[in-house]
This record gives structure tokens, C-alpha cells and sequence, in this order.
């Protein structure tokens, strides 16, 4: 096992795609993305990504656009990264950061939709600033986003769901066509993710987990520093 962590490491150190700190454009990406791919296509990032499956996913789908995977963990990042190797996916990158620290590498309206993928429940009160559908990073997303910016939430955790649609009903975050469900399978919006599962989603579905999924768009507000969470 030691023996593998030091391959996927040396991979992670070397592939164009992964980007971490230690290699120079971990300090020099923010509002160049469009130079790392070559291209303007929009962006779409895949928060606490873990393995990956929607950015690599999406990206085999979507050729036209960009797909970057953000996690803190180099071993799980390293999945998707050799995969889009594997199959020559030119339109995915990979980023090895907190997330707590998404706008040193993203200019406001550099990104176009976000993708938050079975995190980390957070369900203790201390951690609410914490929870990557909560109001901290919600606000962060805003700031990234341009007018019409997406955002798509999938969980198998009841909890944390209801608690992202309360917090989404302040009309100060000024969202449009918010959609969702309490059982994706059984919803039209399944078509949505085009087959598309995570490692955790199938985990949970084999135990009987119904799986939640919203989406909303961002509306245009001159105001969106005012719900930062510090």
C-alpha cells in the first residue's frame, strides 16, 4: 500500500493536470485557466471531488467545455487525474487545495457551474461555516460565478439537505429555478446525470439511501460580500 501512495505521488508530481502546491502554476493559475486548457470554454469545477467521477464523467460527455476536480486529498485526486490520461481527456485539471481557499485560484465569473458531490455532512453547529452547501461557501461561489452561474447538490444525507434548501429560501441569495428532489431515482432529474454515480452514492444506495439532488442558478446582486462567513 505505502509502495502505491508513492507512485499515485510521483504521477500527481509529474502529470500536466494535477495541479498542487510545489508546481508553478499552483501559484499562477488564478484567471488563467483558459491558457492551462488551450481554450474559453467554460469552466465547471466538482468541490471535495474525491475520486472524481463527476468531472471525469461530465467531461467525456461534454467536450466543449472544461472540468476541474478540487480536492485536499492527493491520493484521491490521482484517480481522476490517470483516468483522464488513460482516455485522453484534454478538458479536465485537477487541483489539490483546501477549499476554504477557491478564490486564490478563481477570478470572480471565472467559473460557470459547480458541482458539490456527497461532502462532508458537517452536522455539528460549530462546523455550519464548514458544510460546502452552507452559507460560507455559498457566498464564495456567488463571487466566482457570472449572472446565470449554476449550482448542483447531491447527498444521500436528509439532513444537510433540508438544511441547504432552508438556508437557499433567504431571498437575499437572489437564486432562480430551484428544482429538486428527495429521491433521485424516482425523479425526472436522474436524466440529468447521465448515469453518472460516486463511489459513495452507490455505497449508500446498496444500503437503502435515498439520494437527494438540487439545482438553482445564481441571480445578479451587487451585494454578494455582505453574507461572507469569516
Amino acid at each position: 500500500m505505502a509502495r502505491k501512495k508513492l507512485l499515485r505521488f510521483k504521477f500527481n508530481e509529474e502529470a500536466y493536470n494535477f495541479i498542487q502546491p510545489g508546481k508553478e502554476k499552483y501559484a499562477t493559475i488564478k484567471g488563467n485557466w483558459k491558457h492551462h486548457f488551450g481554450n474559453h470554454n467554460p469552466i465547471t469545477l466538482e468541490v471535495g471531488c474525491g475520486r472524481a467521477e463527476y468531472t471525469t464523467g461530465l467531461a467525456q460527455q461534454y467536450p466543449d467545455r472544461n472540468f476541474i476536480g478540487i480536492d485536499i486529498k492527493g491520493a484521491r485526486l490521482w484517480k481522476g487525474s490517470s483516468l483522464s490520461v488513460e482516455l485522453g481527456l484534454h478538458n479536465t485539471a485537477f487541483l489539490r487545495t483546501k477549499l476554504q481557499s477557491l478564490e486564490d485560484f478563481f477570478e470572480p465569473g471565472e467559473v460557470d457551474t459547480i458541482w458539490i458531490t456527497f461532502p462532508d455532512p458537517r452536522p455539528k453547529e460549530g462546523d455550519e461555516k464548514l458544510r460546502l452547501p452552507g452559507r460560507r461557501f455559498l457566498s464564495i461561489y456567488k463571487r466566482l460565478m457570472p449572472q446565470g452561474g449554476s449550482v448542483h447538490f447531491k447527498t444521500d444525507n436528509r439532513a444537510l439537505f433540508d438544511y441547504t434548501l432552508e438556508v437557499l429560501q433567504d431571498p437575499e441569495w437572489g437564486i432562480s429555478e430551484l428544482d429538486y428532489t428527495f429521491d433521485l431515482d424516482q425523479s425526472p432529474m436522474l436524466s440529468e446525470h447521465l448515469g453518472i454515480e460516486t463511489t459513495y452514492e452507490r455505497k449508500f444506495k446498496k444500503v437503502g439511501f435515498k439520494i437527494n439532488y438540487l439545482r438553482f442558478k445564481f441571480l445578479p446582486s451587487h451585494n454578494t460580500h455582505d453574507k461572507s462567513i469569516k
